[in-house]
């Protein structure tokens, strides 16, 4: 069933051909695809955009408490300690009972005197176990609020300058992966880090979910500036060399056909890349599958095995899906065999007459197609003269 595939191709590159005529560079940098190529490539597009553009700088820090949200569990009066109700790990609300203290003060029973969590939070040390002595020094539970919590980042200290408290941060939590957050400055640390060359900026981070633990690995994307207006992309689209990039716009006429384009860029940040030249605002740029069709030489077409071959490391069909390992013995079979009748007309070779018939009406509207524009252009010179 390839034979539909290959002649749509086949007329869409007649067409594009003739069309093109007076542009041969854009047909040598148009990929053409069916719909079934389209699909196993995992094509996707946006749609170019002026927007507006921050500039970021790039920093490393972690995951820390904020030490005026953290208190601690004490008994005002000695005594023995009755019971825990809670557990390290467990979350507690103001008020609630946490424990149970029998008083050493005289009385048949003794007074009990209920302990109440002093905060919201997490118990993240418990220090108390039924009857124990207990002392108004002894510290019995630790709790936490962790629903805000500090991002510390090692900021480079020749980019310190470019931030001001309020600046914002976007931030991605490696333990948390597919999750952005963001964050803004509040402070800094007390002094610089001489080995490192780093100041330490304080930044305030919302975590209603309690996803954020401290000591979790931080990755900062520093806002240093923004600007209007200014037509990005996403990092993806671009591919190329450090000194030739390109990207592919998806043709406004063929369908499944895209264009090769050289870009001129400006600007990186975390997510998207400023272009000075070679797209307009408008333009579909390919995203998702733009490294496969990387591989792609333009006019001539698109293997689709070639490309994915390439850019997967390993082996497809024809159509773009994975080849099995019964496919791949029963491909070496049939080259064996083909190696031992090289001189014996096998048939294998000859085309079916549906192949023929698309390959004739493919020829003949890309012979019909030149011919207009040959009369067009006889036409026009001659009126100009």
């Amino acid at each position: 069933m390839k034979t539909i595939p290959f002649c749509y191709y086949l007329l869409s590159s007649s067409l594009l051909l003739a069309e093109d005529a007076a542009d041969p560079a854009r047909a040598a940098n148009t990929i053409i695809l069916d719909e079934q190529a389209v699909q196993n490539l995992g094509i996707e597009t946006v749609v170019a955009e002026e927007t507006t553009f921050e500039s970021t700088v790039f920093a490393i820090g972690r995951i820390e408490e904020i030490p005026s949200r953290r208190s601690v569990l004490s008994s005002r009066i000695p005594g023995r300690v009755v019971s825990i109700d809670v557990f390290e790990g467990d979350t507690v609300e103001e008020g609630q009972v946490l424990a149970r203290i029998e008083s050493r003060q005289p009385g048949s029973p003794p007074p009990i005197i209920k302990l109440l969590a002093p905060r919201s939070g997490l118990v993240v040390e418990s220090n108390a176990r039924p009857g124990q002595p207990v002392e108004p020094s002894n510290e019995l539970l630790d709790i936490s609020d962790r629903s805000v919590l500090w991002a510390v980042a090692r900021i480079p200290e020749q980019e310190a300058a470019q931030l001001s408290i309020g600046s914002k941060a976007h931030l991605k939590i490696p333990a948390i992966p597919g999750k952005g957050f963001e964050a803004s400055l509040t402070r800094y640390g007390l002094e610089a880090d001489r080995d490192a060359g780093s100041v330490s900026g304080i930044f305030e981070i919302q975590n209603p979910e309690g996803l954020l633990q401290p000591g979790m690995r931080v990755e900062f994307s520093l806002v240093t500036a923004q600007r209007d207006n200014v037509l990005t992309i996403p990092r993806s689209a671009v591919q190329g060399s450090q000194t030739e990039r390109v990207i592919f716009i998806k043709d406004f006429e063929l369908e499944n056909a895209y264009i090769k384009s050289p870009v001129t860029l400006g600007e990186w940040n975390d997510e998207s890349v400023e272009v000075i030249s070679g797209l307009f605002p408008g333009d579909e740029v390919v995203t998702e599958g733009s490294y496969s069709l990387s591989f792609a030489g333009g006019g001539s077409g698109l293997s689709l095995k070639e490309a994915l071959d390439a850019a997967h490391g390993h082996e497809h069909n024809e159509d773009g899906s994975l080849m099995t390992d019964e496919q791949k013995a029963a491909q070496s079979a049939e080259s064996g065999h083909d190696e031992g009748h090289d001189d014996h007309d096998t048939g294998g070779g000859k085309a079916s007459p549906l192949l023929l018939g698309w390959a004739i009406t493919a020829t003949v509207l890309f012979l019909l197609t030149a011919q207009t524009l040959w009369n067009k252009n006889r036409k026009e010179k001659r009126s100009d003269a």
